[in-house]
């Protein structure tokens, strides 16, 4: 999986998946510029020379403009956009979502998304080249009970995944989602945390249950999530776009 060189924004790339993401892809060798409101250290520690972090909330389109124009300070290029950053949403029934708490996660999760491929890909047309990765969800595929906002955005992440694909083919554009399982981190762990509560399990209880789903009776580390992202960036996927890949442990199989 040799990205020697390429030029990458991982959104939401200070912390959890999108740090692994950030990370495996430095590791291929791609230079990588991390749009994110968190901060990025321990990436920065370890590929400084080739990391490029710049303040972005990614909802709003200046700020979104103007992080592909720094990006394309490096060398003019895009070669890779992974859509990560996200949020969980409220964990409520969906008459006690206010309008608030939705549209902040359809914002986040779904306008960032298309602002973020809105700016990026002319600059891949013009390249006749380009990856577009979105990180979605098990739960793009599935309900999810008292988290409306939030299925509702993944599912429209895969969606909108495959009608990039169809529209983008002809400039040699690939786009593809990564779909999830419930993951271990500290940024999870928060999440889980609230949904425990809402369920009235503990946190063992509640992990134990996640972890049973699973034909391998496990939660999902972030580094395979960060594994598939940088295999659907190289040559090896050449013949793969539009495609909604699980990693779930097995939760979820189609």
């Amino acid at each position: 999986m040799n990205l020697d060189n390429q030029i990458a924004i991982v959104t939401g790339g200070g912390r959890g998946i999108g740090q692994q993401i950030a990370l495996r892809l430095a590791q291929e060798g791609a230079h990588i510029v991390i749009a994110s409101r968190k901060p990025a250290e321990m990436i920065l520690e370890k590929y400084g020379k080739r990391i490029k972090v710049i303040p972005t909330d990614i909802t709003q389109e200046e700020q979104v403009v103007h992080m592909v124009k720094s990006t394309l300070e490096i060398d003019n290029r895009i070669d890779i956009l992974v859509n990560n950053s996200g949020i969980a949403g409220p964990t409520k029934n969906v008459e006690d979502i206010s309008l608030e708490e939705w549209e902040e996660t359809m914002a986040v999760n779904l306008r960032g998304m298309f602002l973020c491929c809105k700016h990026v890909v002319p600059v891949m047309k013009k390249q006749n080249r380009g990856n577009i990765v979105n990180i979605a969800s098990i739960t793009g595929k599935r309900p999810l009970t008292q988290r409306s906002p939030y299925g509702t955005t993944k599912m429209g992440m895969i969606g909108f995944t495959r009608t990039l694909a169809v529209e983008l083919g002809t400039w040699n554009i690939r786009a593809n989602a990564v779909c999830p399982g419930a993951v271990v981190g500290s940024r999870q762990k928060e999440v889980y945390e609230g949904v425990a509560k809402h369920s009235g399990k503990t946190w063992d209880q509640f992990i134990a249950m996640k972890a049973e789903l699973s034909p391998l009776k496990t939660l999902v580390d972030p580094k395979y999530i960060a594994t598939v992202v940088a295999f659907l960036c190289s040559e090896d996927a050449a013949m793969m776009t539009g495609q909604d890949i699980n990693v779930s442990a097995g939760v979820v199989m189609y």
